[in-house]
């Protein structure tokens, strides 16, 4: 005669059990241990991407911080070549006046007034 086989319950599955970790003991979970390493392995993956990709943001955020600096440099050396161009300009145009331009710059001249010489006036 065929063994009967016996059916015997199992206690109910609760938080507690969950939080020690007994759910690992079940016979329900070693008959199908393939799928919770399967579900543990894209859990891994899961995190390894979310790393990468804060990585990346990273990364992202500092070159974003580069352009605008590079940006700021590009717009201080437009604004100096106007300047420059201005200059030449106003150099040819001082050449077709038969004006010179000058080999040094003009000094500024500052002139203090002595208190007691305003007094005397």
């Amino acid at each position: 005669m065929a063994k009967k086989t016996t059916y015997k319950p199992q206690k109910k599955l609760t938080f507690i059990d969950i939080i020690k970790g007994n759910f690992l003991n079940r016979d329900e979970i070693k008959t199908h241990y393939r799928y919770f390493l399967l579900l543990f392995v894209l859990m891994m993956v899961m995190i390894y991407s979310n790393h990468k990709v804060n990585q990346k943001i990273e990364v992202v955020n500092e070159l974003k911080e580069q352009t605008e600096e590079f940006k700021s440099r590009n717009a201080y050396a437009q604004s100096r070549l106007i300047k420059v161009k201005m200059e030449s300009q106003l150099g040819k145009e001082m050449i077709q006046d038969s004006l010179l331009p000058l080999e040094s710059h003009p000094h500024k001249l500052l002139i203090k007034l002595d208190s007691s010489y305003a007094k005397a006036e």
